[in-house]
C-alpha cells in the first residue's frame, strides 16, 4: 500500500471517529466551586465528546458581569443575583443550586499548628480592624491553653468580585450589627483593613507566604493547600469545624422551604450541628436560549449534574444537594426554553 493510500485511510479514520457535531459552551464565574465544576465538565465531556464546556474561574462578580454582557452562555455565583441585577439583565435568568460548600477562617501563625476557635465577635472584630493582635482577649478567651503571640494580625481578603466574599460578608452582617452598618454584604465591599488576593487561589497563596495572617477561603482550598482552619461558634453556641455533615446540617431547614427561584441564604442557621458559614452555589442560566443545540446540551448537563454528577461532590469536600432541592430543580430545568 503506498503512502497516499495510507494517508487517505488515516484521514477517513479521523473523520469516522470525530463527533458528528461539536458544541462549545462558554461559562465563567465563581472560584468557590471551581474544583467540582472542573471535574464535572471533564466527566460530562467523557460521556458526551461532542460537548465542551469551557469555564473561566474569575470570581462570581466577573461571572455575573459577563452574563449580563452576554459574552458567556451561563454564569456562576456563590451569592444569588440581586433584584437590581436581574432587572438590569433585560432577560430572565434562572438560578440552579449545584452543591453546598463552606467558607473557613484559615490562618498562618508561626508555631501554631492546632485548631483555633473563633467566635462571631472575634471574626467581626478582626475584619473590622478592631482586633489587631493575635493574643487579643477576643481570640485568646476562646482558646485557653494556646500560647498566642502578641504579633499584629495580617488580614487577607479577596480583591476581586467574589461569591466567597458574599458568603463571608453575609455571615458577618448577620452576627455583627457594626459590620452590617459599616460594611454590609456584597461580592465586593470596602474592606476596613487588609491585603487583597485574586480568587480563592490567590488568598490561599497569600496565606501560605504571609506569617501571622488570617483570611477566608472555600474549604477545599484550605485542604488542598494544607492550611489550618478554625472552628466557628454557631448560633447554638457550639464550636463547629467545617465538614460535609456541618454544611448539610446548615442547609436542612432551607431545603424544606426553598423559594421557587432558589435564591436563599443559609449562613448563621439554627441547629447545634450546623456550620455557620455555609452556602449553596449557583449556576446562572438564561431562561431563553436561542441556539437549540446549545439549549439541549445545557439542559442535559443540568439533568446529569443533579443526578449522576452529585457523586463527585464529597471527594472534593462539597456537600451534595438535599433531595428536596434536586426534585425542585429537575422541574425547573423545563423552564429553559
Amino acid at each position: 500500500m503506498n503512502i497516499r493510500k495510507l494517508l487517505v485511510f488515516a484521514l477517513l479514520a479521523v473523520l469516522v471517529a470525530a463527533p458528528a457535531w461539536a458544541q462549545n459552551i462558554n461559562a465563567a464565574g465563581a472560584t468557590f466551586p471551581y474544583p467540582i465544576y472542573s471535574k464535572w465538565f471533564d466527566e460530562y465531556h467523557k460521556l458526551h465528546p461532542n460537548v465542551q464546556i469551557n469555564y473561566q474561574s474569575i470570581g462570581s462578580g466577573g461571572g455575573i458581569r459577563q452574563l449580563l454582557d452576554k459574552t458567556v452562555d451561563f454564569g456562576a455565583s456563590d451569592g444569588p443575583m440581586t433584584d437590581e441585577q436581574l432587572q438590569q439583565a433585560g432577560f430572565k435568568i434562572l438560578h440552579f443550586p449545584t452543591v453546598l460548600g463552606a467558607a473557613v477562617p484559615s490562618y498562618n501563625i508561626p508555631g501554631i499548628t492546632g485548631e483555633l476557635k473563633f467566635t462571631p465577635e472575634a471574626l467581626a472584630g478582626i475584619f473590622l480592624g478592631k482586633v489587631t493582635k493575635w493574643n487579643d482577649p477576643a481570640i485568646a478567651g476562646a482558646n485557653p491553653g494556646v500560647k498566642l503571640p502578641a504579633d499584629d494580625i495580617v488580614v487577607i481578603h479577596r480583591s476581586d468580585g467574589s461569591g466567597t466574599t458574599y458568603i463571608w460578608t453575609d455571615y458577618l452582617s448577620k452576627v455583627s450589627s457594626e459590620w452590617q452598618s459599616k460594611v454590609g454584604k456584597n461580592t465586593s465591599v470596602n474592606w476596613p483593613v487588609g491585603l487583597g488576593g485574586k480568587g480563592n487561589e490567590g488568598v490561599a497563596g497569600l496565606l501560605k507566604q504571609t506569617p501571622d495572617s488570617i483570611g477566608y477561603v472555600e474549604l477545599i482550598y484550605a485542604i488542598q493547600n494544607s492550611l489550618p482552619y478554625g472552628t466557628v461558634k454557631n448560633s447554638a453556641g457550639e464550636f463547629i469545624k467545617a465538614s460535609l455533615a456541618g454544611v448539610s446540617a446548615a442547609a436542612a431547614g432551607a431545603a424544606k422551604s426553598m423559594p421557587e427561584d432558589f435564591r436563599v441564604s443559609i449562613t448563621n442557621p439554627p441547629g447545634k450541628d450546623a456550620y455557620p458559614i455555609s452556602s449553596f452555589t449557583w449556576l446562572l442560566i438564561p431562561a431563553q436560549i436561542q441556539d437549540s443545540a446549545k439549549k439541549a446540551a445545557i439542559k442535559d448537563f443540568l439533568g446529569w449534574m443533579l443526578t449522576s454528577g452529585q457523586q463527585f461532590s464529597e471527594p472534593l469536600a462539597y456537600a451534595k444537594l438535599p433531595k428536596e432541592v434536586v426534585a425542585k430543580e429537575q422541574k425547573a430545568v423545563a423552564l429553559i426554553q
